[in-house]
């Protein structure tokens, strides 16, 4: 009988430099004889590193050769730290650096979003090409796997869906024989390719999702997610004081920690797991003998207030230009231009003569879909602002969160309360003034 397979996702983070990726294979070799998967993201910070490159080429403003040269000077310094000369990778990893620029220069008139996906998707290739070489250099026997073998998606850029057919006999087909000839897998998050060929990634910060999808697929008896934080909290411990650990939540109270902005999880990462039943842990590569958060089907009937909050919003308000009501018919062509940008809605709102909007303000989309809005509506365009979610909310909690905020939207539901803020600066006064 084989045994259970686990699936394993370490981020950026676990990720940062070689006596990060050292803890990691620490962690690894305490579950000897395990069928493991392990996903993988880029090194911590490498994301942004090539995100800027994409938008440095675009400028053609000549100070994408900088960028370039951080990224690479990033992983051959972690080469020399974890090798000391004994295994020389930097061949292998020159080539996908070299593939970087291929791209680059490949792709140059083909639009953002594409070059997006065939540049960023290498920080996960160079991450896992070095993790996987230092695992056999310690006698973990490691197989890489290229993930955009594996998982395949339609052919839209920087938010590809997956094609669970074709994916799940890839992963059975590919992945399986190695698992049972022994060792570990390993493989890259966040990143998949669509039928035409060409890389496509699943959304920012989505090796989660990576990881749910392989867990699906391959029906693994759990996935565990490794983070800098005990487990799951009730808030940001960077931005708020007197949180707590959650040691169980279920799936459900999940799904909506993580669609209302909760950076623990991605928010495609649950629903997979649910489908099947397969259990998932949030755990600390910080601290690997503490319990973590339990995620199940399993019911908890009580929470504490859980604080979500999102950075970097914008908020559309859109009117008609004759003040008519804002009728079906209208944010029915809202919602198709909002779909076809494959912009998250963060929250909305409509009043008679106007519909209000708040998505995450992280790329060129926000302003495209103003554009299209314009050609026929009022569009009014705020940005700078931050969405506040609390699920099982009081009133003293709330409060507390609304000091130094000028409230532009909120909403409430039974067991959650959003609103959209803007903060409001300090005016310091003289003495005497």
């Amino acid at each position: 009988m084989k045994k259970a397979l686990k699936v394993y996702k370490f981020g950026g983070l676990s990720l940062k430099d070689a006596e990060a990726i050292k803890n990691v294979y620490n962690i690894l070799k305490t579950h000897p004889n395990e069928r493991l998967i392990v996903v993988v993201s880029a090194f911590a910070k490498v994301t942004d590193a090539l995100e800027n490159l994409v938008a440095a080429h675009m400028r053609n403003d000549g100070s994408s050769d900088a960028y370039f040269d951080i990224i690479k000077k990033r992983h051959f310094e972690v080469i020399d730290d974890l090798f000391d000369g004994e295994v020389n990778i930097k061949p292998e990893v020159q080539s996908v650096l070299d593939d970087i620029q291929f791209q680059l220069d490949k792709h140059r008139d083909k639009g953002y979003d594409l070059i997006y996906d065939q540049v960023v998707s290498r920080g996960e290739i160079l991450s896992s090409v070095i993790v996987s070489a230092y695992f056999n250099a310690q006698g973990l026997k490691s197989n890489w796997v290229d993930a955009r073998k594996i998982v395949i998606t339609d052919d839209i850029y920087r938010e590809g869906w997956v094609q669970w057919d074709e994916t799940t006999k890839n992963a059975h087909g590919l992945i399986a024989p190695l698992l049972d000839n022994g060792g570990v897998v390993i493989t890259q998050g966040f990143i998949g390719s669509a039928t035409n060929g060409y890389t496509t990634t699943l959304g920012r910060e989505g090796s989660d999702y990576t990881a749910a999808i392989l867990s699906y697929c391959l029906d693994a008896e759990s996935m565990t997610i490794w983070k800098d934080v005990p487990g799951i909290l009730t808030a940001d411990p960077k931005l708020f004081d007197n949180i707590t650990k959650l040691d169980l939540i279920s799936y459900r109270e999940a799904i909506e920690m993580t669609y209302y902005g909760a950076k623990v999880i991605h928010p495609k990462t649950i629903k997979p797991l649910q489908n099947k039943s397969i259990p998932m842990l949030v755990k600390s590569f910080l601290n690997p003998e503490g319990e973590g958060t339990y995620i199940s089907d399993e019911v908890e009937d009580h929470y504490p207030p859980i604080v979500a909050l999102e950075k970097e919003q914008a908020l559309v308000q859109i009117s008609t230009r004759d003040f008519s009501f804002v009728a079906e018919h209208h944010i029915s062509e809202i919602f198709q231009h909002i779909a076809d940008l494959r912009l998250q809605v963060n929250m909305m709102q409509n009043s008679a003569i106007s519909f209000s909007v708040c998505f995450n303000d992280v790329d060129d989309k926000v302003d495209r879909f103003a554009e299209n809005m314009e050609r026929k509506f009022k569009v009014t365009l705020i940005r700078g602002l931050e969405l506040i979610t609390v699920r099982h909310y009081n009133e003293t909690t709330v409060e507390s969160l609304k000091s130094g905020k000028m409230l532009l939207l909120e909403e409430r539901l039974r067991n959650t309360m959003q609103m959209v803020v803007k903060n409001v600066p300090v005016i310091e006064r003289r003495r005497g003034s």
